[in-house]
């Protein structure tokens, strides 16, 4: 489960003809030390990222699309394009807040990451020994379990998002759901594959890894989260919600559900967030998306030993070609060679893919309805043009 790139205006200058010879001549000696026009080879071309997001929204349908890009020269450039709110037709708010969806695994895994490097957990511990007795069901057994396994997806747990209870996202935007709750969804079905012999994506890993948070810190997830990141690095607009809190506080495009390709939108905007959880609660923005990727990539939110642990990866070909996982990240080869590292994050109305690579250069793109698979995948090239230009 983001502006508008400035745009220069030419200047033209307009000599008048005068009616004198000597009027006229002294015109002649003006434009002498004027620049002279340059050749049409030499025009701006068009921002290809903005190209991009104008494709989101005028190809594909995206109602808007945002964008916060950091360049190889340090400087951030803020991309806009669409309608905020499709009922009063709002500009699309530069730098908007957006629900950031799965890019909370991130804030999560980092979390748990620093209480391994405080010895208050064990990587390769299994699951059962801070959560006892949590984890049974047909096919796993939190004893064989470790919490590694649960940051990189390779529990073999099913995905609570499946169960029938969230089968229907338009009759439970408003509703409450205790983990406990959202946690059976997933315990009812059957284990996908044996702890440690495959990958998926799956949501309960980190329902499970909030759990875990809350039971060795003696806190709510969202306040480690906000103590051990957000205020940490400083992220002013990203914010953990609070329960019962349905609204995205800043300005912010509205975010839009397809119920069906020729159905109407639904604003899912406001929404309870119990149902994401610790996968994928998080409200924040491209900027601060980019600025937390950053430093965590350099260092400033865990120690190089975790680090290097979040950033050892396996293979992740669901994602898409050449796409692997760590712990709570993962890699993406780039076309113009090397990674972004990231996660990106779908929630009900909005989806949001980049990340960061090793020389400092970041990307999010936000786009405000879930698009479809080709759509998807544009978004991806997105990011990697924003990158790669």
């Amino acid at each position: 489960m983001n502006e508008h790139a400035p745009q220069r205006r030419a200047h033209r200058i307009r000599l008048v003809r005068h009616a004198t010879t000597a009027a006229a001549t002294a015109g002649l000696a003006l434009t002498a030390f004027l620049p002279s026009p340059p050749p049409a080879s030499a025009a701006p071309r068009p921002d290809a990222v903005q190209q991009r997001l104008d494709a989101l929204v005028e190809e594909d349908r995206m109602p808007a699309a945002l964008a916060t890009v950091k360049g190889r020269d340090g400087r951030s450039r803020t991309y806009t394009a669409g309608v905020g709110d499709l009922a009063t037709g709002a500009r699309v708010p530069v730098d908007g807040q957006i629900r950031a969806g799965s890019n909370t695994k991130a804030f999560v895994a980092v979390v748990v990451l620093q209480l391994v490097a405080e010895g208050r957990i064990g990587l390769d511990t299994a699951v059962d020994t801070y959560l006892p007795g949590l984890l049974r069901g047909d096919g796993f057994d939190g004893r064989h379990i470790t919490v590694r396994q649960l940051l990189q997806h390779t529990s073999g747990l099913p995905d609570y998002m499946d169960a029938p209870a969230l089968a229907d996202f338009t009759t439970i935007q408003y509703r409450y759901f205790e983990p406990r709750e959202l946690l059976d969804g997933a315990l009812a079905q059957k284990a996908r594959f044996p702890a440690g012999t495959g990958w998926e994506y799956s949501n309960t890993n980190y329902l499970v890894a909030g759990l875990l948070i809350q039971k060795v810190t003696g806190r709510p997830f969202g306040e480690e989260v906000t103590k051990r990141v957000i205020d940490r690095i400083g992220l002013r607009h990203t914010y953990v919600p609070a329960t019962g809190d349905t609204a995205v506080h800043e300005p912010h495009p509205h975010g839009y559900l397809r119920t069906a390709p020729d159905a109407p939108l639904v604003d899912y905007t406001a929404m309870d967030a119990s149902m994401a959880w610790a996968a994928g609660a998080v409200v924040s923005t491209n900027t601060d998306l980019n600025t937390f990727y950053g430093a965590l990539l350099a260092g400033r939110l865990l120690p190089a030993a975790q680090l290097a642990q979040m950033r050892t990866t396996v293979p992740a070909e669901l994602l898409g070609p050449g796409v692997r996982y760590g712990l709570g990240i993962q890699s993406r080869p780039l076309t113009c060679g090397g990674l972004v590292w990231g996660h990106g994050g779908t929630s009900p109305g909005y989806r949001t893919r980049g990340g960061v690579t090793e020389d400092g250069r970041a990307v999010n793109i936000t786009v405000t309805t879930i698009p479809d698979a080709p759509t998807g995948k544009r978004l991806t090239d997105a990011v990697d043009t924003a990158l790669c230009r």
